[in-house]
């Protein structure tokens, strides 16, 4: 985002997990439930309605951890703004993004480096993978298997 601002344009960070739904809805049919976590975790309404159109910007609504709404308030998107939206599963949503950045881990990178407690979303990601293929749905994909040596993918 320091690029961006260099360029001298005002950057507003929002993430993904910042619009999650409340517990009661994400873990309706079980904490590991893996449909629940590819469809409907996200509360993608909200993120369309709240960070994606207008000229003002709702960096947060609901906070996981807590199971809070985070009682964020809006911040106006000053001419030449950017929104940078980051999160897992966004891509095959039909949201309305300008450019897309994918960063791809190999399967094998991504087991070692989901914690034991979430393997059960490993399915989750493969799915993703094969149903809206990021690879070529994004518009800019990263291989980030080594966070020191990221690769740009060249179609």
């Amino acid at each position: 985002m320091d690029p961006l601002r260099v360029l001298g344009r005002p950057v507003i960070h929002v993430r993904a997990q910042d619009f999650l739904r409340p517990a009661s809805l994400r873990f309706e049919h079980g904490r590991t439930d893996e449909e629940s976590r590819y469809s409907s975790w996200l509360d993608e309404g909200a993120l369309r309605r709240e960070v994606l159109t207008g000229d003002k910007v709702l960096p947060s609504l609901w906070n996981a951890e807590t199971d809070r709404a985070t009682r964020a308030d809006y911040v106006p998107l000053p001419a030449g703004g950017v929104v940078v939206v980051d999160g897992e599963l966004l891509l095959g949503r039909g949201l309305p993004f300008d450019l897309t950045v994918h960063l791809w881990l190999s399967p094998g990178a991504l087991a070692r480096r989901t914690p034991p407690d979430d393997a059960w979303s490993l399915p989750v990601f493969a799915r993703y993978d094969a149903e809206v293929d990021p690879l070529t749905t994004a518009d800019v994909a990263v291989r980030y298997d080594d966070p020191r040596h990221p690769a740009m993918r060249v179609a």
